[in-house]
């Protein structure tokens, strides 16, 4: 297939968008070898695996992964599919094994990936068992108990690709003692758009809530904090940061607070604000006085990682295609956190945000028609225009990276800016 020429389809700025970034099958061709293939690609959260043989399956873009903790207590990751035949040899979200054995001949592979049985040898001469073990995701590495794998042996460490977005991550990830953990599966679902769609949604655009969501919100005080107090942060180009910062002795802690945000301190009234108090009293100790100060909202890293700052949800935007994602959704709570809090999280969780959640199908909604309408006919010489807040984005003075209020596209032309780079690099034609 011919190679795309991405700076055709993005400007310099990033401010106009050819509709084929989201259409174009060649496109998506090109983004699974320069996008998913030389990325690092969230995986796993370290909560997940407590013992030898824990495991979870996931997918690195369209590769089928599975992440399990060898019997030497690391975490391996491997691709999902016999040596011998090519047929995934696990197929449950999580769990726990001593092997992994494919249906078809039962070969058998340890949790690290390497082949320990073939029933055949027995018959035959002997399988070189190392040249034949599962393939191996050649880079493993985590942040704050977030692990991510990338295909690409030579890239940059993964908290150098992080960059300054570490700090945004910190203020959830590091805010709590004992530290958080995922709980379940992940919700999964199918929407008829491209995968960067949900991803742009995710990185920053918090300005859509008063119309999307309007119904829903309006007559709350979320409206008027979201156009008051948030705004937009990029600290490296493709990573984004949608947040509130509230310094200052006019805000009170539970102003500040984390788990405050939609019905969870409705649900579970004096224990929830009690808690939340109490944790927000504390996080200076782990993240600094103006770490302490910032209430997210949305985070992403680049190519397709995203996190629900107020519901506490972790998401991965999985391509399925150019006009097909399959979206997974992980609850994330601080460990030790009182059932009855526990509970008031996960009702507003699940009222909220996943495949039942309000807004969430709202938003889902609103991706879907955006696809149908990126692909309508006869339209290729109307780019979509990034336009809003052009140029107004400043160095923020407390916080890293540049900063532009709430209706500042910025967030997104910084990602398509990385993706026409990451499109681009290699041999050209």
């Amino acid at each position: 297939m011919k190679r795309i020429d991405a700076t055709e389809l993005v400007n310099d700025e990033g401010s106009k968008i050819s509709r084929k970034v989201y259409t174009s099958e060649a496109v998506y061709q090109q983004e699974k070898e320069q996008i998913f293939g030389k990325s690092w690609l969230y995986l796993a959260h370290e909560s997940q695996f407590k013992k030898p043989g824990d495991f979870i399956t996931t997918f690195m873009g369209e590769t089928p992964i599975i992440v399990a903790m060898g019997d030497d207590g690391e975490l391996h990751a491997n691709v999902n599919s016999c040596t011998h035949r090519g047929v995934p040899v696990c197929r449950t979200d999580m769990g726990n094994a001593k092997r992994f054995v494919c249906p078809y001949h039962n070969w058998s592979f340890k949790t690290d990936g390497q082949l320990d049985k073939v029933p055949q040898e027995r018959a035959c001469k002997p399988i070189d068992k190392v040249a034949n073990s599962l393939k191996r995701v050649p880079r493993l590495e985590h942040y704050r108990g977030l692990y991510f794998g990338s295909f690409d042996e030579s890239i940059e460490p993964l908290e150098d690709f992080l960059g300054d977005q570490r700090f945004y991550l910190d203020t959830y990830f590091n805010r709590f003692p004992g530290g958080v953990e995922v709980i379940g599966a992940p919700h999964k679902w199918l929407v008829d758009c491209n995968w960067k769609l949900p991803v742009e949604n995710q990185l920053g655009d918090i300005g859509h809530a008063a119309m999307l969501h309007g119904t829903s919100l309006a007559g709350t005080p979320v409206i008027p904090v979201l156009e008051n107090h948030s705004f937009t942060t990029v600290a490296k180009a493709g990573h984004g940061a949608a947040l509130r910062y509230l310094p200052g002795a006019e805000f009170s802690p539970i102003d500040k607070a984390w788990g405050t945000d939609g019905m969870a301190a409705m649900i579970g009234g004096q224990a929830v604000i009690d808690y939340v108090t109490e944790t927000q009293n504390g996080a200076a100790d782990l993240i600094g006085e103006v770490g302490a100060n910032v209430k997210g909202l949305t985070y992403g890293v680049f190519p397709h990682f995203s996190f629900l700052w107020g519901n506490s949800t972790i998401r991965v935007s999985h391509p399925r295609g150019p006009g097909k994602t399959e979206y997974w959704s992980w609850w994330v709570v601080p460990k030790n956190v009182p059932t009855e809090v526990r509970e008031a999280l996960r009702m507003n969780y699940i009222n909220s945000f996943g495949p039942g959640g309000s807004l969430e199908q709202e938003d889902a909604d609103a991706w879907t028609l955006q696809f149908r309408g990126v692909n309508t006919d006869y339209m290729d010489d109307k780019p979509l225009n990034y336009e809003l807040g052009l140029g107004e984005e400043v160095d923020h003075p407390d916080l890293p990276g540049m900063a532009g209020n709430h209706f500042n596209e910025h967030y997104a032309r910084q990602f398509y800016v990385r993706w026409r780079e990451e499109m681009e690099k290699g041999e050209q034609p």
